[in-house]
């Protein structure tokens, strides 16, 4: 088991990312970001300067956390996006030697019901995604955020039944706020242990967050691992007891979200502590419930 983090959230720019990174004593960043722009959109120029920096550092990027077929990307978008974001990130990441990226299944369609999200689509898409990325010895794993696999477990389950070699990011701080479309509306939040419990099997990495759902004002109060309703601990334990030996990687979306622009920002400072001390406390947890690092 290793640890590594979205560490977009402890600073913009990279030198901030490999110095909080190297503060925790750990080898790996989960990049997402670098001065706001996804690693697969910056320029050839930065992306140059940001493997020397890397390099120097002897820092991995273990997985590229890419906003491909993401929640901002709808299922009646032309493919073409699609295809043409994988043709930029392959050659990087193997330039980086990284075997993992974080893809999605596309936004849900708003104005239609659950059983109406032109899934055929989605799974003849992800098809493809998921050879090209095999084909270049690189796993894609979908997250369980904002999209059609993200609706339930069962409709990940379906994405699996219906993508070949598609592997799974759990994300336990993403159940908390999504609505259960398995049950009837108006839709509960969902169980994160339930989720993972119904997915476990076919996870190859996990991503670590965690909040309870704010009902009244329909926001998610995002809270340090082990303080939420996200089954952290629970999810962890049942994780070390089965043996897993795969990555850890924290989100901690305390003083920073990356997919909302507007609203308060916090300092480059507080960010840092914030990562940094989640960070801290994911190492306590895994210890006190006995995993080793």
């Amino acid at each position: 088991m290793y640890l590594t983090g979205f560490a977009d959230e402890a600073s913009t720019g990279l030198d901030g990312q490999i110095k909080a990174t190297l503060e925790l004593g750990w080898s790996n960043i989960e990049s997402r970001a670098i001065d706001g722009v996804n690693i697969h959109d910056i320029s050839d120029e930065a992306f140059e300067i940001a493997c020397a920096k890397l390099d120097e550092a002897q820092v991995k990027v273990n997985c590229f956390g890419s906003t491909i077929c993401n929640w901002g990307k709808q299922i009646t978008d032309p493919f073409d996006i699609t295809i043409e974001e994988i043709e930029r990130t392959i050659p990087r990441m193997q330039r980086l030697d990284s075997k993992l990226i974080r893809i999605m299944s596309y936004a849900v369609l708003k104005d239609r019901g659950p059983e109406d999200q032109m899934e055929e689509e989605r799974f003849k898409r992800l098809r493809e995604v998921v050879k090209r990325f095999n084909d270049a010895g690189i796993t894609p794993v979908h997250e369980n955020c904002m999209n059609y696999g993200g609706m339930g477990y069962t409709y990940t389950q379906k994405l699996v039944e219906n993508v070949p070699g598609l592997r799974l990011v759990f994300d336990t701080g993403n159940p908390v706020f999504s609505d259960d479309r398995n049950k009837p509306a108006p839709y509960p939040k969902q169980s994160a242990w339930e989720f993972y419990a119904n997915v476990k099997k076919h996870i190859e990495y996990i991503h670590i967050k965690d909040g309870t759902w704010d009902f009244e004002n329909a926001a998610c109060n995002f809270m340090y691992c082990g303080e939420g309703d996200g089954d952290v601990k629970k999810i962890m334990k049942d994780l070390i007891d089965s043996g897993y030996d795969g990555g850890i990687s924290i989100e901690p979306h305390l003083k920073a979200v990356f997919h909302e622009t507007d609203g308060p920002s916090a300092s480059e400072q507080a960010k840092y502590d914030a990562y940094v001390e989640y960070g801290i406390r994911m190492m306590a947890m895994i210890k006190e419930l006995g995993g080793k690092l």
